[in-house]
């Protein structure tokens, strides 16, 4: 064999051999530059990821397939909570430890205020409503939680479809939510109850006004400061006005099965969402870039669906038994969270002399 051709065919090989080594994956880029991204990434070798607890949100499934395709890129990450999480943020802004911070978005907005985050525009973007993004990139919005009404079919025959109809004096003694003064989802609860009944994100009132009369009309067995799912897993509640995930955790994971009823309510509910940001002057930027376009991919975005909340990518194409668990609801509006944090007072007073006549 002619020694030119022989030299050419062992660089070709080698240049396959080191082709395969650099890239993680087989067939097409799940964007355009992807490849470049984790090269980058593989230098530094490691993204840190702080509040994404693997029991919350499927980040567990997360973590795995990130590094089934970018095995160069090792994870570290916590579970602080959200505001714990803007407070370390600050206190490291000299030498940040994270490379991304993942929260309830009103927290993101403070780590905005705080100037501990950076802008980063990952993949699908600008898809996102304009409440679930901020304007350079410093937060986005990667799932929401959206208000149902979760039931004990076995204490309520005839579960509420709507907002009008939980008024109903058979529902008398029967719901638990969460009180909005001390819960971010209560005042979620207070929001998706206004747009359910003429209000808006300029306008909770007629949400504050609901909820009185709910308490007014019987209906309404307690108000809780905490979580109350153990007490509904149990069959302690026969409503709960709570997020949709848990609902459906009760139902497929936590076996409730078809004891369970998970409701969307016809007139309207809200959207809560949870956002992450890129950390200023991270020691991985790159990884950290890696991470957070892979989440924003639709591949990430099912992820989160297989975990019962519901992504932030609007028309993400979701497994059959998936979207069955989560089918289409267009009555959830998007919490715009600039706005609700600057009516958490109006809430917190408002609610407490309707209801509590304080």
């Amino acid at each position: 064999m002619n020694r030119i051709v022989l030299k050419w065919m062992l660089a070709t090989a080698m240049a396959v051999m080191l082709t395969a080594q650099a890239f993680a994956f087989d067939g097409p880029e799940l964007y355009k530059g992807e490849r470049a991204l984790y090269e980058k990434a593989k230098k530094e070798g490691l993204v840190v990821s702080f509040d994404t607890g693997p029991t919350w949100a499927n980040w567990k499934a997360q973590f795995k397939a990130f590094k089934k395709r970018y095995p160069g890129v090792e994870m570290v990450y916590n579970d602080l909570g959200s505001a714990v999480t803007v407070v370390t943020l600050e206190k490291a802004r000299n030498r940040p430890q994270a490379d991304t911070a993942y929260y309830f978005a009103g927290s993101a907005v403070s780590a905005s205020e705080k100037g501990v985050v950076t802008g980063f525009k990952p993949v699908n973007f600008e898809k996102l409503p304009k409440a679930f993004r901020q304007a350079k990139g410093e937060w986005f919005t990667i799932h929401t939680l959206n208000i149902a009404f979760i039931v004990n079919n076995k204490l309520i025959k005839t579960p509420p479809t709507s907002w009008a109809e939980l008024m109903d004096p058979r529902y008398k003694n029967s719901v638990v939510y969460l009180d909005p003064r001390s819960t971010g989802q209560g005042q979620v609860i207070a929001f998706a109850a206004a747009f359910a009944n003429g209000g808006s994100m300029d306008d909770v009132m007629p949400g504050i006004d609901y909820l009185a009369g709910l308490h007014k009309a019987g209906n309404v067995m307690r108000t809780v400061g905490t979580t109350p799912y153990a007490q509904f897993v149990k069959g302690e509640i026969p409503i709960w006005i709570g997020y949709e995930n848990d609902g459906l955790k009760a139902k497929y994971k936590d076996g409730m099965g078809d004891d369970v009823s998970v409701i969307i309510p016809a007139e309207a509910s809200a959207a809560a969402p949870y956002a992450i940001s890129l950390v200023k002057n991270g020691p991985n930027p790159n990884a950290g870039k890696l991470w957070l376009n892979y989440i924003m991919t639709e591949t990430g975005q099912a992820t989160f669906a297989e975990g019962f909340v519901r992504p932030s990518v609007p028309g993400v194409k979701l497994p059959a038994d998936v979207a069955s668990m989560l089918p289409d609801a267009p009555q959830i509006k998007p919490l715009d969270v600039v706005k609700a944090k600057a009516l958490k007072e109006t809430i917190d007073k408002s609610w407490a002399k309707a209801v509590l006549g304080q």
